[in-house]
């Protein structure tokens, strides 16, 4: 019992105690954040919380503005919320100039916007301490969890304001320094999505969505590697009467200068088969 009297009394003794408090929360999201999972693995088959959390659709990318790639689709549980300069895409004629000129564009999405703005902000903090690579949640839950073990460890062998005061500080430099050592391995764990680039839609099969494709209007819906769709700016070098919309053509170059996309007739259908 005095040995358990002892632990208590140095972890709500200063500066342990500014650390117990904040590693309660920490514990107790971790554990919030297991028993969610564990909630929904039981009620709907092993999906996860992932798949229940992660409800907005994948937005439609639209024509890409100058900053050389298409952006981020949102994946956020608020909707179709679309990092970059992109439109919503045009089902029918919506925007089309990659300014988001519909209202489901780059600066207002429909959600997911301002979680994205806020994570990247304590993205940013992290980066510049050296903890990036992570989630936040990761990176404060170690800094959190070596301060309250070095301060309690320092509380236990010290007396007195001063070297208490002398703690703190080591406290903080000492998680700091920690955590930056245990992140680096955590980082292969997390790896960074890599943006859509114009490159990549080059080669795939796209739908005409417009009534016509000349040598100076059109427009094709394409499907990305990852799922989504974009709505992009096509062209053609000669004229093609055949490609109307619903019709199939493959995009085989993209024009840097006239920001467009360069597609031929393509019918996907095995021979025999039309």
């Amino acid at each position: 019992m005095a040995g358990t009297g002892g632990f208590f009394a140095a972890a709500l003794a200063f500066p342990t105690a500014l650390f117990s408090f904040a590693l309660v929360v920490v514990v107790g999201y971790w554990l919030l954040m297991l028993l969610g999972g564990l909630g929904f693995d039981a009620l709907h088959g092993g999906h996860g919380v992932g798949h229940h959390l992660d409800a907005g659709h994948v937005g439609h990318v639209g024509h890409v503005g100058h900053a050389g790639q298409v952006g981020h689709v949102g994946h956020g549980a608020g909707g179709h919320g679309v990092g970059g300069h992109v439109a919503h895409g045009s089902h029918g004629g919506h925007g089309t100039d990659g300014h988001g000129t519909d209202g489901h564009g780059s600066d207002g999405g429909n959600g997911g916007n301002g979680a994205r703005a806020a994570a990247g902000h304590h993205g940013g903090v992290l980066d510049a301490l050296g903890l990036g690579g992570v989630p936040v949640t990761v990176a404060v839950s170690l800094l959190v969890a070596l301060a309250w073990f070095v301060s309690l460890a320092g509380t236990v062998l010290t007396s007195g304001a001063p070297a208490r005061g002398g703690v703190f500080a080591v406290a903080l430099v000492a998680s700091w320094a920690g955590t930056r050592v245990l992140v680096k391995p955590l980082r292969r764990l997390f790896p960074q999505d890599r943006p859509t680039t114009r490159g990549d839609f080059v080669g795939r099969v796209c739908v005409i969505r417009t009534g016509r494709v000349t040598a100076d209007f059109g427009q094709a819906e394409v499907t990305a590697e990852d799922g989504s769709t974009a709505t992009v700016q096509v062209r053609t070098t000669t004229p093609e009467p055949g490609l109307t919309v619903g019709r199939t053509a493959l995009i085989f170059d993209y024009d840097a200068e006239g920001e467009h996309f360069l597609v031929a007739p393509f019918d996907p259908s095995p021979p025999g088969l039309t």
